[in-house]
């Protein structure tokens, strides 16, 4: 059998960072963090950096010359072509981050590749299964207004701006349903690697 490559995704604040923890450390699996990945591709004098300063003006960089993310998502998660821009950026060099450390991993049975816009980016091909964590609507917009101290319209405009997670669940080989508690999404994290795809 070749090397399991689980692509790991969902919606915002469904639950995958929690999966991915608990991929990494119970089971002692690598994770490839696509949310790491896109972050180093806007580093400080960074070629994508430069692209969006240029686009949208200096007033998008913190003093230090960081990428100022609040400001740059009022711009994206409201207007569909800036955000289709801005990925387009991205997404070319988060792949390569991906390939790179692949390479490094190639003699690992199994390995999860956790990557939010998985099938936005065009990145399924890199993957043997694909995997969606879930929850309600409701838990999913509680949990983006708690963790990001966001107000109910800027959840929404996230949320919204997002392939419907109706449509990635469609897509999914295993639905990891996340909207009880730990341990119940746990057992189901458990029982998706024992069955294999």
């Amino acid at each position: 059998m070749g090397q399991r490559i689980i692509g790991l995704t969902g919606g915002i604040a469904t639950g995958k960072s929690t999966v991915s923890r608990y991929l990494e450390e119970v089971h002692q699996i690598p994770v490839l963090d696509a949310d790491i990945y896109a972050r180093q591709a806007v580093a400080v004098s960074s070629p994508v950096l430069g692209a969006i300063a240029a686009r949208y003006g200096e007033e998008m960089l913190n003093p230090d010359g960081s990428l100022n993310r609040g400001r740059l998502g009022e711009v994206v998660f409201h207007e569909a072509q800036e955000k289709a821009w801005l990925e387009q950026q991205i997404h070319p060099v988060v792949r390569q981050y991906v390939q790179i450390a692949m390479a490094d991993l190639a003699a690992v049975p199994i390995v999860v590749q956790a990557i939010p816009l998985l099938f936005e980016a065009g990145l399924t091909d890199q993957v043997t299964e694909i995997w969606v964590v879930a929850c309600t609507p409701d838990q999913q917009r509680q949990r983006l207004m708690d963790r990001n101290g966001l107000t109910l319209e800027q959840a929404e405009a996230r949320i919204t701006s997002q392939m419907p997670l109706a449509e990635k669940i469609a897509l999914a080989d295993v639905v990891l349903d996340n909207s009880g508690d730990v341990d119940t999404l746990f057992r189901q994290v458990d029982q998706a690697l024992d069955q294999g795809c």
